[in-house]
């Protein structure tokens, strides 16, 4: 049995849409975030050494890192599901591509955002001002432009054939959605954007990314 230990508002919401996708049984161990910190709880410590979620555990094996379970999950479980484009194709490599770009390119700035975001509240308030000014500074001299480059480079990706990894729906795709739907969230993706919006409507639409929010519970980004 395939346990996800399933840590609220989080990445390992990709996890349980996948499995929905593969029709796999599987269970949800559930754990929530500190309310003050947004860390995840110790508990997943036992899981992994560095008790981040998400992290699966399948038999014997703890899987960790997003990309690393849809790959092995795909690899091991979905090689007729359609998700996992044929070996050698130039599908395969904008699959791999779209995989790593999620938590390579796109997710760093999002969390440098969030960080500069929060930043001006975390320091004294004596200095809040100066910190104010500085993150201001920088999300909007540096954070912004590189948005605004990966936005315009993904719409154009998908103008192209539909997905991220051609004119089919795949593991890619599920990768891709936290980033995606983190830049909504958090602002900069907007109506200059049609092809991400459509992107995002059509995998919101799926039934089982629907079955995958009944049974993770709530699911917002963190802000």
């Amino acid at each position: 049995m395939i346990t996800v230990h399933h840590l609220n508002n989080s990445r390992s919401q990709r996890v349980l849409w996948l499995l929905e996708e593969l029709g796999l049984d599987y269970e949800i161990k559930f754990y929530q975030r500190d309310p003050k910190t947004m860390l995840a709880p110790p508990e997943l410590l036992k899981v992994h050494p560095l008790g981040k979620s998400p992290v699966i555990t399948d038999g014997e094996l703890t899987v960790a890192e997003s990309g690393n379970i849809i790959e092995y999950l795909l690899e091991r479980y979905g090689a007729h599901s359609g998700l996992l484009p044929a070996s050698g194709t130039p599908e395969r490599l904008r699959y791999r591509y779209w995989l790593h770009f999620a938590e390579g390119s796109a997710m760093p700035w999002l969390v440098m955002q969030l960080i500069f975001a929060k930043m001006p509240k975390a320091v004294p308030t004596l200095i809040r001002p100066i910190a104010r000014m500085l993150a201001e500074g920088m999300r909007s001299r540096v954070v912004a432009p590189q948005q605004e480059r990966q936005l315009r480079f993904m719409e154009d990706e998908l103008g192209q054939q539909g997905w991220f990894a051609g004119a089919q729906f795949s593991g890619a795709d599920i990768q891709m959605s936290f980033p995606v739907e983190a830049l909504r969230a958090r602002g900069g993706l907007d109506g200059r954007y049609p092809n991400l919006l459509k992107y995002l409507e059509a995998i919101h639409a799926r039934p089982a990314y629907q079955r995958a929010l009944e049974k993770g519970g709530p699911y917002e980004l963190l802000r």
